[in-house]
């Protein structure tokens, strides 16, 4: 079941296979220092950022296609209608080339910021699966399976019918949705958790590189939060069913990860892919996350669920815009002018947490200072 949700590409495949006999991957167990070792992780990121292999991934090719494909549905339903421009503002064009790939977002700067900051996502993102997945999960499994052994008894040995299995997918999904909401949350409602999560709303364009861009140390956040999620269900199912529930974790996490890469490519494109509206009421469809994204005061902190719209009821922060509702991406331009370029994005969190920490006011580059407009601070919150 691993290696059928799991296929390779083909030509990276045989990219690998000429190495291998050329002898060029000869001395790929060699010992390597640390430094030695964090260069072999970004070379080998920028060779899956090209050639990815994996459908979990948004960016394999499979879900590029596919997501072009679906983009194009809408363009001949739509009649050309549903894209949005550079501004975040409705663009009807009757090129389909320019409604799949226009020009000004993916020549965007911010668009190159993407590509950087997703290079280093993909150097790091094998530290932080590690310990996710290598120290983090398997102590609150074990810890969540030794909770109900005590308080319960023995394991009541459940056959693990399709039933129990699409259980089992759902309680795993929505542990991992309220713990997805209270991270974004935080993210959102406290200083320093805003002043590093900035570096993704600084996206002022929306690619499918602009998912993983986030500020490097902020990826334990995002890979923990859901580690802990589905520890904490796989060990409330592996005492349930008395274990056995590996096969069975693997289909329900590459099910769940297909669906969320097909759904997160929408998050993060210019083409917005809405629900009904009383299906948003209960589910996060890629056209909420670009509201989440804009920059107006009346959108600000919004929409912070991944899966389902529950948390965001209960919180208030459901938005739901009208079908081709305005929503200038970004920053509001003060605070965009500190997060423009890729170096910003790397230094000025670590900056903005020095001043909080210092509890020293903020203070704006000349000619760019808060005002009492739409596009006041954000940096009160918290």
């Amino acid at each position: 079941m691993a290696d059928l949700i799991s296929p390779e590409s083909p030509f990276k495949e045989e990219v690998q296979r000429f190495i291998e006999e050329s002898g060029i991957g000869e001395k790929s167990d060699e010992i390597l220092g640390p430094f030695s070792d964090i260069s072999k992780q970004v070379a080998e990121a920028i060779w899956d950022a090209f050639l990815p292999g994996s459908p979990f991934s948004s960016l394999s090719w499979e879900l590029l296609t596919f997501t072009l494909i679906v983009a194009t549905g809408f363009w001949f339903f739509r009649k050309g209608r549903g894209a949005k421009d550079a501004s975040g503002r409705e663009r009807p064009t009757k090129s389909l080339l320019q409604y799949l790939l226009p020009e000004d977002i993916y020549t965007h700067q911010s668009a190159r910021v993407d590509i950087g900051l997703y290079l280093l996502d993909r150097g790091m993102m094998p530290i932080w699966f590690a310990l996710s997945l290598g120290t983090i999960a398997p102590f609150f499994e074990q810890n969540t399976i030794g909770a109900l052994q005590r308080t319960f008894g023995a394991s009541p040995g459940v056959d693990p019918t399709i039933p129990w299995r699409l259980f089992y997918g759902l309680v795993s999904i929505l542990i991992v949705d309220m713990i997805f909401y209270w991270t974004h949350y935080m993210m959102h409602k406290t200083q320093i958790g805003w002043a590093l999560h900035k570096v993704h709303h600084s996206a002022q364009v929306l690619t499918p590189l602009t998912r993983p861009r986030e500020h490097f140390i902020v990826g334990p956040l995002w890979a923990l939060g859901p580690a802990i999620g589905l520890a904490i269900s796989g060990g409330i199912f592996a005492w349930v069913f008395d274990g056995n529930i590996t096969q069975i974790t693997i289909l329900n996490v590459g099910v769940f990860s297909v669906l969320y890469a097909l759904n997160g490519n929408f998050r993060h494109y210019h083409i917005s892919f809405r629900y009904p509206r009383w299906l948003e009421l209960w589910l996060q469809s890629p056209g909420m996350h670009h509201t989440h994204h804009s920059y107006l005061e009346k959108h600000w902190d919004t929409n912070l669920g991944l899966v389902t719209s529950i948390w965001d009821r209960m919180m208030g922060t459901i938005y739901i815009a009208d079908k081709y509702e305005e929503t200038p991406w970004g920053l509001a331009p003060k605070d965009q002018a500190e997060y423009t370029t890729l170096r910003d994005n790397l230094v000025t969190p670590f900056r903005e947490i020095i001043r909080i920490l210092g509890k020293k006011p903020k203070i704006y580059p000349a000619g760019i200072g808060p005002d009492l407009s739409s596009q006041k601070s954000r940096d009160v919150i918290g």
